[in-house]
């Protein structure tokens, strides 16, 4: 019948609890309109109609999240970006899109780079990939992270359709109008440069960005249209400035000390380590593209992550799943599991991407779980991802990714 809801049954499934960190035996789960419908014990009954999946014993777990990802960043120089015309950054995009699905992610949240034309895209099904959460461009002040112009470059085409990861701003007026632009374009979250990073080409790891007092007027214009800020930093100082103002994101965090974990427990702030970028960087970096003058700015902090990430884990802060991976490398984002392994427990590395991260995008009531009345976006796996190793050969036991309640194979 025309209009007709499309039913798809996984059948003989174990059901993956991710709160619990239990496994719910012999379960059948019904999907419709893109949502669990219902999870049941044994069989479906014969007489309902419906597209069958047999799980054959494997488990359903939910949806993978990456809460950082760039996915316009194509390439690893990411100074080309905004040399390039917007039409085939969406092209070349796209690729990186469908990849991500495939890995098992059916959502993603974009620190800078991505925006609404290409998140309506994948809503559209023009392209097959993760949910976009996106941020627009993340605020940089001159000279910070967000600023690629070379140290003999004065003007560049600062047109917004001009694709680049970050847009300057300085001064209180200026950050809350920059503020303002991304929230009128629609972003889920704020994203500042409130530390010196590796690809920009200026500044040092060390450096704090942002005064206080702007940081503070950003958190103030996301909090008036009830969305929150993410934070790129490193350094203990800069994510104590940062959770000290109000954000709530804090990313990579690698030179964290305990006292500055601390804060971050207090003040219910969120880190997402983002171990498999700096690996992924120092071991095939250079041949993928990254500017060679740039690689000395990885040894500053490619060694710390693992502590950071001990550090927070200790102190119950909670991790979310992020890679950070750009050009070539974004092959490499199933690797943040075996790199967290020796430090997070399976259970916990699944809630990192999972529910952990569905709860710091603000969408714990539609993903991150598999649960009557959630999106149906799944994983199937051939083996128990509660048991170490699982985790860290991921692509090795998924069998299918549906997104939407439907299978993307």
């Amino acid at each position: 019948m025309k209009g007709q809801s499309v039913i798809t049954v996984i059948e003989n499934a174990n059901i993956v609890d991710v709160s619990s960190g239990t496994i719910l035996p012999d379960r059948h789960v019904v999907l419709e309109d893109g949502l669990i419908k219902a999870i049941d014990e044994g069989m479906a009954p014969a007489s309902l109609e419906a597209q069958r999946i047999p799980a054959n014993g494997g488990f359903v777990i939910p949806g993978l999240i990456d809460a950082h990802v760039h996915v316009t960043a194509y390439t690893a120089n990411l100074g080309e970006l905004s040399q390039q015309s917007p039409m085939y950054v969406a092209a070349r995009s796209a690729q990186v899109l469908r990849s991500m699905l495939k890995r098992g992610f059916t959502t993603v949240r974009d620190v800078g780079g991505a925006e609404f034309g290409i998140a309506r895209a994948v809503e559209e099904g023009l392209f097959a990939g993760p949910r976009i959460l996106y941020g627009g461009k993340a605020l940089s002040p001159s000279g910070g992270h967000g600023d690629h112009r070379a140290m003999g470059v004065d003007r560049v085409d600062e047109a917004y359709a001009q694709v680049s990861l970050g847009r300057r701003c300085d001064g209180l007026d200026e950050v809350r109008r920059a503020a303002r632009d991304e929230i009128r374009r629609g972003a889920h979250h704020i994203k500042i440069m409130a530390n010196g990073g590796i690809s920009s080409p200026t500044d040092r790891i060390t450096s704090d960005q942002f005064s206080e007092d702007e940081i503070a007027a950003i958190v103030n214009e996301a909090s008036m249209a009830d969305l929150y800020v993410v934070s790129h930093t490193y350094t203990a100082r800069s994510v104590a400035r940062a959770v000290r103002n109000g954000v709530r994101s804090i990313e990579h965090g690698n030179l964290l000390d305990e006292e500055t974990v601390a804060l971050m427990k207090e003040a219910g702030s969120f880190l997402t380590p983002t171990l498999s970028c700096f690996r992924a960087l120092a071991e095939v970096g250079a041949e993928s593209g990254f500017p060679k003058d740039r690689m000395d700015k990885i040894k500053l902090v490619l060694d710390s992550g693992i502590r950071a990430v001990e550090l927070a884990y200790r102190a119950g802060v909670p991790l979310a799943y992020g890679t950070d991976l750009i050009g070539p490398m974004h092959d490499r984002q199933l690797h943040e599991f075996q790199l967290r392994s020796d430090v997070v427990p399976p259970a916990d590395l699944l809630r990192s991407a999972t529910s952990t991260a569905a709860e710091l995008v603000r969408r714990e009531s539609e993903i991150g779980h598999v649960r009557p009345g959630y999106r149906a976006d799944l994983n199937l796996l051939s083996a128990n991802p509660l048991d170490k190793g699982v985790l860290e050969n991921f692509a090795s036991y998924l069998r299918h990714t549906i997104k939407g309640g439907v299978v993307q194979d």
